[in-house]
């Protein structure tokens, strides 16, 4: 059976595949902690000699049972691994084996002898698209027992960016102080030091279409000290990188298209997302609005506010096909 890493139970035998480490220490966390049990073994299959998993899963003294770990379960030399399908299919009474498989093709028999005796198996798969990570960042509002909206769950992934354990503990925090639901306001107060990731956020709408958000957004930023040069700066690296995005092959792997652009392969496929509005020639406007205000912003005109939010209705109708405003 399979379950999610969300509300785990015990079972005499659990295998945590994938690679995913935030998920896997989480999991193991979780699995220990259900168990209550007396003593803890954690160490690597690797290390692990032909018959000490006897040892390991015998009674402990002082009573409470006991919870074995053993990490990169591949590793074990092929008698460890013949012993731990054995163990698998009649487990002890009193113990708790928790195996880590990282689902390669190296120790695929043990994996699979281990599924086939009914063990309790969970899966870390590794998150890299964009949209496993909104739905990462929704899963942890939901694990806190908050709920959150699409937007404040994009606006953290900006603000943060794509490591899991500070995501987590973002989302955790936020949670906490949430009166009722999360949305892009509460992220923005806690994030409202990170400026540039609040120019990005302004960007993200712009090029998204979402006119009276990028607005609401791009008015908060400046009321809250925000650099106009950052955000004009924001809003450039977002029309470009629409441009570089838009213009590269449609099959291309993420990952080398990332590297190729300098972007982090979550935002490319956020990218790729926000390009498909886009009409010819659309992003050449844009680019074209982008560079006249970042000439006014830095110092050709005495309205940075009024230069950033033409930039933002310009780049919006670039989008839609319409005359600039």
């Amino acid at each position: 059976m399979a379950a999610r890493t969300s509300a785990v139970q015990t079972a005499p035998v659990t295998i945590v595949v994938g690679e995913e480490e935030f998920l896997i220490d989480r999991t193991i966390r979780d699995l220990i902690a259900a168990s209550e049990a007396g003593d803890v073994h954690d160490l690597d299959a690797a290390a692990l000699s032909p018959g000490e998993l006897d040892l390991l899963t015998s009674p402990s003294l002082f009573g409470g049972g006991s919870v074995v770990v053993l990490r990169a379960a591949q590793n074990a030399v092929k008698e460890v691994a013949a012993e731990l399908t054995r163990y698998a299919a009649s487990p002890a009474p009193d113990a708790t084996l928790i195996l880590t498989h990282a689902g390669v093709a190296k120790g695929k028999d043990l994996l699979a002898g281990v599924k086939a005796t009914g063990a309790q198996v969970i899966e870390c798969p590794k998150v890299t698209r964009f949209a496993e990570r909104l739905d990462f960042v929704r899963h942890e509002f939901r694990r806190a027992g908050q709920r959150a909206d699409d937007a404040a769950a994009r606006a953290l992934l900006d603000a943060v960016g794509s490591d899991l354990r500070e995501l987590a503990a973002a989302c955790e925090q936020l949670a906490a102080d949430g009166a009722g639901q999360v949305d892009e306001a509460l992220v923005a107060t806690y994030y409202r030091g990170r400026a540039e990731a609040t120019g990005f956020t302004v960007a993200d709408l712009a090029v998204e279409g979402q006119l009276a958000r990028a607005l609401e957004q791009l008015r908060w930023a400046l009321d809250t000290g925000v650099s106009p040069v950052l955000i004009c700066s924001a809003l450039a690296q977002g029309v470009r990188l629409l441009g570089r995005v838009g213009s590269a092959p449609r099959n291309q792997n993420a990952a080398a298209l990332a590297a190729e652009v300098g972007a982090p392969p979550w935002k490319i496929d956020r990218v790729r997302q926000q390009v498909r509005g886009w009409p010819p020639g659309g992003v050449a406007r844009a680019l074209h609005a982008v560079a006249e205000a970042d000439a006014q912003v830095k110092g050709e005109t005495s309205s940075a506010d009024y230069a950033l939010e033409r930039a933002v209705r310009r780049i919006v109708a670039a989008r839609s096909g319409a005359a600039d405003n």
